[in-house]
């Protein structure tokens, strides 16, 4: 259903005399969101159609007003829709768990008590059942934790993003001290945000580099900021398997793989969660890279400082 609806933006421009008979201009300027039938796109064009015809202050008073109630009344619209799938998602997500937990407890019930009688096939089998539904309450608990970004409020700090990379640094180290990998991370790269959600996406991030640089002799995982397009923009970088470009959007989506799952484990959502995260501190995240030669992961927050 959420896919039925798109963002658009508009920038429509009108001549009307003024109140001292001098030409002027009137710049309209709307980003909306319409469904498949595109209702309130057709109602801009008429009204921007009008707007051409027969301009006048009183006339673009009065249409600006329509526009305003019409965009209201859409993204009433559609949070009204969100909060109703976001709910539904939860509630199917809740009631899951349940099952499945009991299913892991009698799958393991039966491989300690009945381990005489099974052969090897069905103590496999058995195995598999457990680790396919340990699998499953595992994506559930992501996709709860999902659902529940919309919802929570957030609590503004002052957040030292470099402090969270530099003890996730630490912790995937310890994790696997048998490898060799680099970690530089800039300091003091500090932002006004929600700490908890904030370590979420930056562990996100940082393990996601972790993951995709475990095949190189060394890995080398960075984290810093710079201005970019006047904005202060962070990143994370690594020199892992990268990825093609033509994918870049696709790995924000929840469960789109662009790599092997028996490669590179993982629930499928994190990229997604983090995304949610960057757009719930008013920020965006987007992803550069090549194939074979690493990836980059630029994100932008609202009141980010170094």
């Amino acid at each position: 259903m959420a896919g039925m609806y798109k963002e658009k933006r508009a920038n429509w421009e009108g001549r009307y005399l003024n109140i001292d008979k001098e030409i002027a201009s009137s710049m309209l300027n709307a980003s909306y969101a319409v469904d498949l039938k595109s209702a309130v796109h057709t109602s801009l064009e008429t009204i921007r159609n009008m707007l051409l015809e027969r301009p006048n202050n009183e006339e673009i008073s009065i249409l600006t007003q329509q526009v305003e109630r019409l965009l209201t009344e859409q993204t009433e619209r559609l949070e009204s829709i969100n909060r109703d799938l976001e709910a539904f998602n939860y509630s199917v997500a809740h009631d899951l768990c349940a099952p499945l937990r009991r299913i892991c407890g009698f799958t393991r019930a039966l491989q300690e008590q009945y381990a005489g009688r099974l052969d090897l096939e069905g103590m496999d089998y058995l195995e598999r059942i457990f680790k396919s539904s340990q699998h499953m309450n595992e994506l559930i608990e992501a996709l709860l934790q999902l659902s529940q970004l919309s919802y929570l409020n957030l609590k503004r700090e002052v957040v030292d993003l470099s402090e969270i990379a530099g003890d996730t640094a630490s912790d995937l180290k310890q994790s696997a001290p048998q490898r060799k990998a680099e970690f530089v991370i800039q300091p003091r790269i500090r932002t006004f945000g929600d700490a908890n959600l904030l370590e979420i996406a930056m562990k996100n991030l940082l393990r996601n580099a972790w993951k995709f640089t475990q095949m190189r002799e060394s890995s080398y995982i960075e984290f810093g900021a710079r201005e970019l397009s006047a904005d202060k923009t962070c990143f994370v970088r690594d020199n892992g398997i990268g990825f093609d470009m033509c994918n870049s959007e696709k790995m924000f989506h929840a469960f789109q793989r662009l790599h092997s799952s028996s490669e590179f484990p993982g629930n499928g959502i994190g990229l997604t969660t983090v995304q949610r995260i960057i757009n719930r501190h008013g920020g965006r995240i987007w992803a550069e890279g090549e194939v074979g030669k690493g990836a980059t992961f630029y994100f932008t927050l609202q009141s980010c400082i170094t």
